[in-house]
């Protein structure tokens, strides 16, 4: 009988948490992917959504497994058995108008969401040809495995996702 990796247990849970709460009303899902990159046998899962009433920010997961993190799981008694599991990052972009966001604020409620073990780094674009419109970027990276047991975290990780939504959109200014 086929046992499923935790990439598959992973991701099953991610996408009932957060269709759940699309069906509820609570977040408009916006995006979806599910990429096998057959040349690094590469595993990589991503969703979008935005919350209902803050339409301005988009969040995203991306839920990834290497072949060394799938060999773990499919080769037992293999020395990969601690990589066994996922990575995953978090994505918060937002488009503005201009360069007043107060990014040191925006750094300042994200670490204090997600703590300061974790790598949270900003990036800011703007098209050349539109000097006041610009997007920015806030990607949140746990910088270590996820693995199955932590599965149940999944869920509680989509509340926090749109709680820093709504912080970030405290902070932009609106539209």
């Amino acid at each position: 009988m086929f046992d499923p990796t935790a990439f598959e247990n992973m991701k099953v849970v991610l996408e009932g948490a957060v269709y759940d709460l699309d069906l509820t009303g609570d977040i408009n899902i916006i995006d979806r992917n599910d990429f096998i990159n057959t040349a690094k046998l590469l595993r990589k899962y991503e969703l979008s959504f935005k919350p209902e009433n803050f339409s301005n920010v988009t969040a995203s997961i991306v839920l990834e497994a290497e072949l060394e993190n799938l060999a773990a799981e499919l080769l037992p008694g293999s020395r990969l058995e601690q990589k066994a599991g996922c990575w995953i990052r978090l994505f918060f972009s937002f488009e503005h108008q201009d360069n007043i966001v107060d990014y040191d604020k925006i750094q300042r409620v994200v670490t204090e969401i997600w703590g300061i073990d974790r790598k949270i780094k900003q990036t800011a674009y703007f098209y050349p040809l539109q000097k006041e419109r610009m997007k920015s970027e806030v990607t949140i990276d746990f910088g270590r495995l996820i693995r199955e047991d932590q599965i149940a975290d999944l869920t509680e990780m989509i509340d926090i996702m749109i709680t820093t939504c709504e912080q970030i959109q405290a902070v932009i200014p609106r539209r």
